[in-house]
């Protein structure tokens, strides 16, 4: 396949400049929210956005002080969603996420205590340092939208996004996400550090930030606290948004250029553990979001290279051998894009 080919609007569908404009709205009016908070990161923010218009779950790695936890918040505040942040430790319980029976000493009857997974974005905050017991208990809230509470199943709010950080250095009191709740998520997202430019200006905004008053005392602010807390968008922009995505058009051909690359990742002696069908659908979801977000009614082959590797990269496992040989799943996928015909 070539990326840069010409990429025609399929004939069976038709675009007015204006519905062009409309489409790509919902996706500028959160990227502004966010620029007057968070400098730079264009990238993750689009993924976030993906994220959102397709319930999709959003792994966000990186080093610590790069912006993920300001990030989310300030989208989550862009849309005006209910939000949640869980700060994962070691001692976290599982009842700590989706809640528990709770004795209620004036009648003596069991109470439903709702946990912090009852909301439209959680956060669920460096995720590789709670026990796999309380990584689990996501997995039912990730896949299903629901949760087991005694013997009654509640439905989750809608929509439900989990959007989770780890940080790749510190190894140290972590527990390695399993293959199973990976593939839960729909995409895998690397930051990395800003450029000079855009750490000039986070540098510029720290030293303008004033004192905080509260009664006779003070405390500096944070850039938690320039975060507006009424966005522009409701609700109800989001949901259209994603029946817009519905819209969006998927040929044929597109569908065997995501399947035929992920039978690659299964038939390639480097890896040990290949792609699931997860990893096709997610192309194919996030290909139709993305799309919408450049203002466009019809995926194009670009899309796929500029998803695969939030896409398949933690969905796949090198061999012994092809690690011992110095190579990385980045490498080795982008090798299999390139001989994607």
């Amino acid at each position: 396949m070539d990326r840069n080919a010409n990429v025609h609007e399929p004939e069976s569908v038709t675009v007015a400049p204006d519905e062009n404009d409309t489409m790509e709205r919902f996706g500028k009016a959160v990227s502004r929210h966010v620029a007057r908070t968070v400098v730079g990161q264009q990238e993750v923010v689009e993924r976030v956005l993906i994220a959102l218009l397709t319930g999709g779950h959003l792994l966000l790695e990186g080093v610590p002080g790069i912006a993920k936890t300001l990030l989310v918040h300030s989208v989550a505040h862009a849309i005006s969603l209910q939000f949640k942040r869980v700060q994962f430790t070691i001692d976290l319980l599982p009842s700590d996420i989706v809640g528990g029976e709770v004795l209620d000493q004036g009648t003596g009857a069991f109470r439903i205590h709702e946990g912090p997974v009852f909301t439209n974005l959680l956060l669920a905050d460096e995720i590789n340092r709670a026990s796999p017991k309380v990584q689990s208990a996501l997995l039912e809230a990730m896949q299903e939208r629901r949760v087991s509470i005694g013997d009654v199943t509640y439905d989750l709010p809608t929509p439900f996004v989990v959007i989770a950080t780890q940080n790749p250095v510190e190894q140290a009191g972590t527990f390695e996400l399993p293959e199973a709740q990976l593939d839960r998520f729909l995409l895998r997202h690397r930051l990395t550090y800003p450029s000079p430019e855009d750490e000039a200006e986070i540098v510029r905004r720290s030293a303008a930030l004033k004192l905080r008053h509260r009664g006779e005392g003070a405390v500096p602010m944070s850039a938690f606290d320039m975060i507006e807390n009424e966005g522009q968008l409701q609700l109800a922009d989001l949901t259209r948004a994603m029946q817009d995505v519905q819209q969006i058009h998927v040929s044929d051909v597109f569908v065997r250029d995501c399947v035929e690359l992920v039978n690659l990742t299964r038939n390639d002696e480097r890896i040990e553990l290949g792609c699931s069908p997860r990893a096709a659908i997610a192309l194919v979801t996030a290909a139709r979001a993305r799309a919408m977000l450049h203002g466009r009614k019809y995926v194009i082959p670009e899309d796929i290279f500029a998803l695969a590797e939030d896409a398949l990269l933690h969905r796949m496992r090198l061999r012994y051998e092809a690690l011992a040989q110095g190579l990385r799943p980045e490498s080795v996928l982008r090798d299999i894009l390139d001989r994607l015909t």
